[in-house]
């Protein structure tokens, strides 16, 4: 798969059998319903597009995940669901025997899938566990992250669910998992293992067990979401309603960069036009254009004033995207403080760069 932002001449959910959907930004944020999210998921399902949660909390059963998507108008089974639990239960597979002792510092979710691998669940570095599997629950305090230092320090596996530094909420970032795993870190100086995403081990796992042959990841964060699609090389949608920005996307790593950009999940019943090279370095869509100049993004058209429509705004990113990933590809440096922030869901500021 080539690392530009591709097109689409019918909607995704045609397009692709399988969306592999995040949750926290992209069909809500914390128990709030994100607007779109049931209307987008549920005409993807119309269209025949399957579905599967992969979400990187590993706190929760997919039971639970199940009931809340449901009561936010999103229907949805248990077995539609992945999570980061299910993976790190995977990956202790790969070096422990049925049986092993593991030490589970994380809520129910991994609790569950750790069982439900085969392992024996102990709650003590003094139970000499041969490994520590880690995950996100709310309740966790300094007495369980000191138990897993203890068993670390005495040699014990350190697998991380994930290592998300923030975790999106109603009223703002949390501390993520990876900030908890921090605190293991910084205390045994030891680098767990990671079994979510960046790490493609869920994506696969999902597409597995869906049967699926053309995969779509749809993530709301580049250093996790699209950082796994590409790492699974599956085509990823970065939806504008959680961690990463537009102005992100415009300066993505190549490691990090969506293959699509769409507003929000309805963005799955749409066509996505690819932007184009045209004359004096200039890319475009549809009547979006940009292109770096001297080191500078510069913007024209329609979607560059402040007003502008919606699908304008989103034309003008992917403008912004192709020109700017181009210019780096070829060597050439950008100024960041050249990007404005490219607000796809208010007025928009891209008349900064104007």
């Amino acid at each position: 798969m080539r690392g530009g932002l591709l097109g689409s001449d019918v909607p995704l959910a045609v397009r692709y059998d399988l969306a592999l959907v995040d949750l926290d930004g992209v069909a809500y944020r914390g128990h709030e319903p994100i607007e779109g999210a049931a209307e987008g998921l549920g005409g993807a399902r119309e269209l025949g597009q399957r579905l599967v949660f992969v979400t990187n909390n590993a706190s929760r059963e997919p039971e639970s995940v199940a009931a809340q998507l449901s009561g936010l108008g999103i229907p949805t089974e248990p077995d539609e669901v992945m999570t980061a639990a299910q993976a790190a239960a995977e990956v202790l597979t790969t070096r422990l025997a049925r049986g092993a002792k593991v030490l589970v510092v994380g809520g129910a979710g991994l609790v569950t899938a750790v069982r439900a691998a085969g392992f024996t669940v102990v709650t003590s570095a003094d139970d000499e566990p041969e490994a520590v599997a880690q995950g996100f629950a709310p309740e966790l305090g300094w007495a369980q992250l000191a138990e897993a230092a203890y068993a670390v320090q005495r040699g014990a596996w350190h697998v991380a669910s994930n290592l998300d530094l923030s975790l999106p909420t109603a009223r703002g970032f949390a501390p993520g998992n990876g900030a908890l795993v921090g605190a293991v870190r910084s205390a045994t100086g030891v680098e767990p293992s990671s079994a979510g995403k960046p790490a493609p081990t869920m994506y696969r796992l999902a597409v597995e067990r869906a049967g699926a042959t053309s995969p779509l990841v749809i993530g709301d964060r580049l250093d996790t979401d699209l950082g796994g699609a590409r790492a699974a090389d599956y085509p990823g949608l970065h939806v504008l309603t959680g961690v990463s920005t537009a102005r992100d996307d415009v300066l993505a790593a190549p490691g990090e960069r969506p293959t699509y950009i769409g507003a929000d999940l309805l963005s799955l019943l749409d066509a996505h036009p690819e932007p184009q090279v045209a004359a004096e370095g200039w890319w475009t869509c549809r009547s979006a254009a940009a292109r770096v100049h001297d080191g500078r993004l510069e913007l024209h058209g329609a979607a560059a004033v402040d007003g502008a429509s919606r699908e304008d705004r989103v034309d003008l990113i992917r403008a912004a995207c192709a020109a700017a990933w181009s210019a780096a590809d070829a060597g050439e440096v950008l100024d960041p403080t050249s990007v404005p922030d490219l607000d796809v869901h208010g007025a928009g500021s891209a008349s900064a760069a104007r």
